[in-house]
């Protein structure tokens, strides 16, 4: 299903490519052609590298949630517990009764609260950084780099086709996102 997609994806970037690469030959020059290659090029390199990344990190925290899911099913809880609460988000609360909320027992609450927000969010810091550290993304934002500095070192770069280049992607994923709309959502 998945491929499917990504061939969608897929042929959609290499057609606006294409009429790109039809357009700077005829209206234009080589040097256009150039600037709007390399820079479509690197951005694809990039979202490629940032898809396979994100991916990566996806199916490790779905492996780990249902790791951790089994462990917790094995324990205490039964079949309509995991049903009225999948998450397990209401098993760790103890009820507190009225007339022993103060303010100074709110205060711990909230700061205990704030407490197991930290952690998780610091925890998640760490979880995801392998989707923006990955080394897929550093080769594609170097190539990229790399391909813009080669243009410019060598005195053939023009601002306004890298910036076109670089537009196809996302111009791509817009289009195929109205072009494919009903697939989609299937």
């Amino acid at each position: 299903m998945i491929n499917r997609y990504i061939i969608n994806f897929a042929k959609v970037f290499l057609l606006v490519d294409l009429l790109l690469i039809v357009y700077s030959l005829i209206f234009q020059n080589a040097t256009w052609l150039l600037n709007t290659q390399v820079a479509f090029l690197g951005s694809l390199f990039v979202t490629l590298a940032s898809f396979l990344s994100y991916r990566k990190n996806v199916t490790n925290r779905l492996a780990t949630f249902e790791k951790k899911k089994e462990e917790k099913s094995l324990e205490d809880r039964d079949k309509i517990d995991e049903i009225d609460d999948p998450f397990d988000l209401y098993s760790e609360y103890e009820e507190i009764p009225q007339e022993e909320l103060t303010t100074e027992k709110i205060k711990e609450i909230i700061n205990e609260e704030k407490s197991k927000v930290k952690k998780h969010s610091i925890k998640n810091a760490f979880t995801s950084a392998g989707g923006f550290v990955s080394i897929y993304r550093i080769l594609g934002y170097g190539s990229l780099i790399f391909g813009f500095f080669a243009l410019n070192n060598n005195g053939i770069f023009l601002a306004i086709p890298f910036l076109i280049g670089l537009a196809i992607v996302p111009f791509g994923t817009l289009l195929s996102k109205l072009v494919f709309k009903k697939e989609l959502e299937d």
